[in-house]
């Protein structure tokens, strides 16, 4: 029965251009789509989903309405001089917008669909080589050709060390955004909201009067602590210049100071002191985070840093897990006057009864006369900060894997070229007793998958063993140095495995084609 599709297919060549061309049609659109959404994370893809839809429509109507042109198509295709040149091009055309669209809609690192669509192909694939003649033809030529992999080391390594080149590179930019995107969502929840002047885009961009903050603790929404006083912390938030470690003696980096009051600690359970103990009110003193004291020299207890024009003497360390431990606290009264900021305070961070108050509490504070305010959980502030910086941590990862890739599918390209050369004879011989194309196509495939294949896992464990957990640093909202861990998900090592297949993909398939088209005679005469 597969058999019999397989000869439907080839004889149906003409609608499959058709096909081909009506993706596309749509590749252009479809490849500017997946790049514009790079950055985004979603449910499911549904914008994969309607450009293959439209892709089939396309087909349809053509087979359907325009037998005629199918008709001329074919006649074209024999056709000498111009009419020959005129069709060619723009089915050449058409076949490399549909590629590039199927390889970037493959190779989409959130594509629910994507990923369901490639286990159904391998799935096929599989009952196929299982079920059908011509599948068992190809695992037995397959097998051959596996089976001297040893004895072309050297060239299947240029394709392994290759591939696993690209993986480990691409794995381990796109764990950085990863890193940075998750340090930034596990610092905020759907209970704690953050209010800042309007139109202000970060809280070092705001300014919130004593009349506005008192507005705003008693807004209706707030949780009460143990005490019946509201959870809202009015805080301040100004850069500062610490020596970074580890650097030249006149280096130093920009910290996120946090002036916060005894509030700030029940807003923000999360926040542990881990060494030492918490600052006093009014005196000059500061508590710091785990990542900045990784970050920046002489943040270990005891010890007196500088801050402003002043001397302050570090009594604590803090750790919560998120970007909080990248920042030094000390008491808000104490930085707004050593920094000159008054009564004033750059937002207040409260938390909620509940989840279901975020409505209710915006709307109260956007129907008082008296206030002109930004309301946001911090969740959602949070992951808002971490979009463009993740957005070109990324797209720097895709560029600089594409540019690699591109380098490993020429190194597959040579090695199967040369494979093919060197068993042409053997090929042309299966051929000869009655092995068809298609085998021999899909046995040179499987055998350049399964050298992309072991390169891209070696890939994926060299970067989760040397990146995973890695610590770095980054300016965050244009305030201080953010630390964060690199993270290789799953996520990122299947995206990684697909860029392997894909490159194995690509390089083995030229090569297959002119194994199985080689006239016989000369592939027997060749040796």
């Amino acid at each position: 029965m597969i058999d019999r599709l397989i000869q439907w297919l080839l004889r149906n060549a003409v609608r499959l251009i058709a096909f081909l061309i009506g993706l596309g049609s749509f590749g252009a659109p479809f490849a500017t789509e997946q790049f514009l959404t790079m950055g985004r994370k979603l449910p499911f893809d549904t914008h994969g989903l309607a450009y293959p839809v439209a892709f089939a429509v396309v087909a349809l109507l053509w087979n359907l309405f325009a037998p005629e042109a199918a008709e001329a198509f074919r006649r074209w295709r024999g056709a000498p001089g111009l009419w020959r040149t005129l069709v060619r091009v723009p089915v050449r055309m058409a076949g490399v917008f549909a590629g590039a669209a199927a390889v970037l809609f493959v190779l989409r690192d959130d594509s629910r669909f994507a990923d369901l669509l490639l286990t159904a192909l391998a799935l096929a694939l599989a009952l196929w080589l299982v079920l059908s003649e011509r599948g068992r033809q190809t695992v037995a030529v397959a097998g051959v050709g596996i089976s001297t992999l040893t004895q072309r080391l050297g060239s299947s390594l240029v394709v392994v060390i290759g591939i696993a080149g690209v993986t480990a590179v691409l794995v381990a930019m796109l764990s950085m955004a990863e890193g940075y995107r998750q340090t930034l969502a596990r610092t905020g929840s759907a209970d704690t909201v953050l209010v800042l002047r309007g139109a202000s885009a970060a809280e070092v961009m705001s300014t919130l009067d004593l009349a506005s903050i008192n507005v705003i603790e008693q807004a209706e929404g707030i949780a009460r602590g143990p005490d019946g006083r509201p959870l809202a912390s009015p805080e301040t938030v100004v850069a500062a210049n610490l020596p970074i470690k580890g650097g030249a003696p006149d280096q130093d980096g920009s910290v996120q100071l946090r002036g916060v009051g005894d509030r700030a600690w029940l807003v923000r359970p999360q926040v542990k002191i881990v060494q030492g103990r918490k600052f006093e009110t009014g005196k000059r003193e500061v508590v710091v985070g785990s990542g900045a004291q990784r970050q920046f020299a002489g943040l270990e207890v005891g010890k007196q840093i500088r801050l402003g024009s002043e001397q302050w003497t570090v009594v604590g360390v803090f750790k919560s897990g998120d970007a909080m431990d990248s920042e030094v606290w000390a008491d808000a009264e104490m930085v707004a006057a050593t920094y000159r900021r008054g009564a004033s305070r750059n937002a207040v961070v409260a938390k909620l009864t509940s989840a279901k108050a975020f409505k209710p509490f915006k709307a109260a504070l956007a129907g008082d006369p008296r206030l002109q305010v930004d309301v946001t959980t911090t969740a959602d502030y949070f992951a808002k900060q971490s979009e463009g910086m993740t957005t070109v941590i990324r797209i720097i990862g895709i560029v600089v894997g594409s540019i690699m890739a591109i380098g490993a599918v020429f190194g597959a390209l040579n090695t199967m070229f040369a494979t093919v050369a060197t068993r042409a004879r053997e090929i042309a011989t299966l051929r000869a007793i009655g092995f068809r194309g298609v085998p021999v196509v899909v046995a040179v495939m499987l055998e350049t998958m399964l050298l992309a294949l072991i390169g891209g896992v070696i890939g994926g464990v060299l970067a989760w063993a040397i990146f995973n957990g890695y610590t770095a640093s980054t300016i965050a909202g244009g305030v201080g140095q953010l630390t964060f861990d690199f993270r290789v998900t799953g996520r990122l090592l299947w995206n990684g495995l697909k860029w392997a297949l894909t490159i194995g993909f690509i390089g083995g398939l030229f090569p297959a084609m002119r194994a199985a088209t080689q006239p016989v005679t000369s592939a027997l005469r060749a040796l």
